[in-house]
């Protein structure tokens, strides 16, 4: 393939894909600015990747991996290289305005509050959960069981309602 084939099916990758490098990124960075910075590395290490893509494993699969591993990473660094962090818990995803009621955008801010709240393992988790990603794939994704996944997402269930119900 050519470089100008390749990178022609990477940037349409990207447009197809954007909202799942957004929602990671948006989960992991509370500042714009550092969002900003979260979204080209990834950009960065999807590119850097793409032609060791395994296409036995499902294209999202293989773009979360990377996009969630990144994230982690940037979020180490950024902690390292900031003496006064923000707290995780100030991360809120930015819910588009439509027609839905005010009630239901607070709960889905609150829902994101939470998840904010979580280590990296169980923020990652909920993504992936709430993209509707069968336990196979998260597992694939994280690297740890089916067993493994169907437990830590009844467990942060779990929480979360306990979380919803102290508001």
């Amino acid at each position: 393939m050519t470089l100008q084939a390749n990178k022609d099916q990477f940037l349409h990758l990207i447009q197809h894909n954007k909202k799942l490098i957004f929602k990671v990124c948006n989960t992991y960075c509370a500042d714009a600015e550092d969002r900003k910075d979260l979204v080209q590395e990834v950009i960065i290490q999807l590119w850097r990747s793409f032609e060791k893509y395994d296409n036995t494993y499902k294209l999202s699969t293989w773009m979360y991996r990377i996009a969630l591993n990144t994230a982690i990473s940037f979020y180490r660094s950024d902690n390292k290289r900031r003496s006064n962090t923000t707290s995780i818990s100030e991360n809120i995803i930015e819910i588009p305005n439509d027609d839905t009621s005010v009630e239901l955008n607070e709960k889905i801010t609150l829902l994101y509050q939470f998840i904010g709240q979580m280590n990296k393992l169980d923020k990652a988790l909920m993504i992936l959960y709430l993209d509707n990603n069968s336990y196979k794939d998260m597992a694939d994704i994280l690297g740890i069981s089916e067993t493994n996944v169907a437990t830590k997402i009844s467990r942060l269930k779990q929480y979360l309602k306990q979380q919803f119900t102290l508001q």
